[in-house]
């Protein structure tokens, strides 16, 4: 039996290593040979690389534990690059707020940079739009075979629609132009992952979660928010 958490806590440890260089370097300018400003612990490219940190985390963690649970090559097959992928990304953020030499992690709610920091908490470690409870990730644990991949594909279809939206506020809201080319490359990833997910859970006779990650409305001025994602509808 393979032990998904000390895989994937070697996977994110190596990959931030990696990536935290390569964004130092890709980050030292801002493209015309003058120092790329620093942002402020408050701003919406620090918040950002804080809360998507958290959020890939989890996608990672998910991934690993289906990949234990089937034996699907498809399914085991998306786990891993999704794996890989986040566990990637996940890197260059942290390795951000290293280079700025910003904080981890912040006393203010999640999504506060989206002006979402009095939304309604999530319940249960669902700390962000599109996560999965503490309950969820317990019974993907426990799924075997067929009952696991729909699982794993619902809960990831949820995770990424919340991933999109948070990318897209970063697309909007952040300053640094590097960080708003990666949150680019999420929407365009993640979008085309979630039409394949779509796809793979109609092949299984399923679908997705009907109102899965829907973003909670803020309270008293979210200008940079935007709307929230539509509901999830069965393919």
């Amino acid at each position: 039996m393979r032990r998904p958490a000390l895989a994937a806590s070697a996977a994110v440890a190596v990959l931030a290593a990696a990536a935290a260089t390569g964004w130092a370097v890709a980050s030292a300018d801002d493209g015309e040979g003058r120092a790329a400003p620093v942002p402020a612990a408050d701003s919406a490219d620090a918040g950002f690389a804080r809360d998507m940190a958290v959020h890939h985390q989890q996608a990672v963690e998910m991934s690993y534990v289906v990949r234990d649970r089937t034996d699907d090559e498809e399914v085991r097959r998306l786990a891993y690059d999704i794996a890989q992928t986040q566990a990637n990304q996940r890197g260059m953020l942290l390795g951000w707020l290293d280079l700025w030499e910003l904080p981890k992690v912040s006393a203010d709610p999640p999504m506060t940079w989206m002006g979402m920091g009095d939304a309604a908490a999530g319940e249960d470690g669902a700390l962000m739009p599109g996560m999965a409870t503490d309950a969820e990730m317990a019974r993907l644990g426990r799924l075997n075979g067929r009952q696991a991949e729909v699982f794993y594909l619902q809960l990831m279809t949820d995770h990424h629609r919340g991933g999109v939206h948070m990318a897209e506020g970063c697309v909007r809201a952040c300053e640094v132009e590097a960080g708003k080319r990666l949150a680019r490359g999420m929407v365009e990833g993640q979008e085309s992952e979630i039409r394949l997910m779509a796809a793979m859970l109609k092949a299984r006779g399923a679908g997705a979660r009907a109102g899965g990650a829907r973003a909670p409305p803020p309270r008293g001025g979210g200008a940079r928010a935007g709307p929230p994602p539509p509901p999830a509808a069965a393919p």
